[in-house]
């Protein structure tokens, strides 16, 4: 039956401190990337809500030009009423008859009114809503011009680091198949609680390389002897000393 080799607490904390180092350079390039992938997504999200409110604001005087167009005919049938009443007055026989026609001529005459009313209004409306349209494809335009930018700069730094951060993304999931599982899970969640992603630091100046905060002398002695994991009390952060770190390389 095959044994499990047990490594020493050395070997563990060489193990979480390769694997530290390596997530170090893949987060050195994410810095360089900085806020630009989320930038590029922004504005990508803008232009599609942009372009939306473009198309619903093209609908919209689509529909109001529709309406003039339609008004614009009725004019025309109200007018060709009125023509064919003129012609009837010519051959009345009765008063009623005259009157009945004249007030047919009134509505047409009154229809034609109420229409350009409408026409009027609805070509204002028109002005409006093309000035507002204009603001909109302005508003497109420059923020694609400035995806257009954003995108051509994350393209240059993704160009000139994809095959570092590949390799360094290979090397870390090889790392974290060599370092404890509980280890390995303890460090992951450290670093989820620190933007710069450190989990596991040094003593520096009898301090912790994360918080800053003493280490005292005997902890200090400890973290030397690797008998036993020791976390900063401050920060939680792994603790190891300048010996091992000069020996762990990557």
């Amino acid at each position: 039956m095959a044994t499990v080799k047990e490594y020493s607490v050395e070997e563990k904390l060489a193990s979480v401190l390769k694997l530290q180092k390596i997530d170090s350079k893949l987060d050195e390039i994410q810095v360089l990337k900085g806020e630009l992938p989320i930038e590029v997504k922004d504005l990508e999200d803008e232009i599609e809500g942009l372009n939306t409110r473009q198309s619903h604001i093209e609908n919209e005087i689509k529909g109001i030009q529709d309406f003039v167009a339609s008004k614009k005919t009725a004019i025309k049938d109200a007018e060709a009423l009125i023509k064919k009443y003129e012609k009837q007055q010519d051959n009345v026989k009765n008063n009623r008859e005259f009157e009945a026609i004249t007030k047919e001529m009134e509505m047409q005459s009154l229809e034609i009114k109420l229409a350009e009313k409408h026409i009027k209004d609805a070509n204002e409306e028109i002005k409006e809503k093309s000035r507002t349209l204009e603001v909109a494809k302005k508003a497109i335009a420059d923020k694609e011009a400035n995806l257009k930018h954003k995108k051509g700069e994350l393209e240059k730094i993704v160009a000139e680091t994809e095959k570092e951060e590949k390799a360094f993304r290979k090397e870390s999931e090889d790392a974290k198949a060599k370092v404890d599982p509980r280890l390995l899970a303890a460090y992951e969640k450290i670093r989820k609680n620190y933007r710069n992603g450190l989990a596991v630091v040094t003593v520096e100046r009898d301090s912790c390389g994360g918080c800053y905060n003493a280490i005292p002398p005997q902890r200090q002695a400890e973290i030397r002897q690797h008998k036993k994991i020791i976390v900063c009390e401050h920060c939680g952060r792994i603790l190891v000393d300048n010996d091992l770190e000069a020996t762990v390389t990557i």
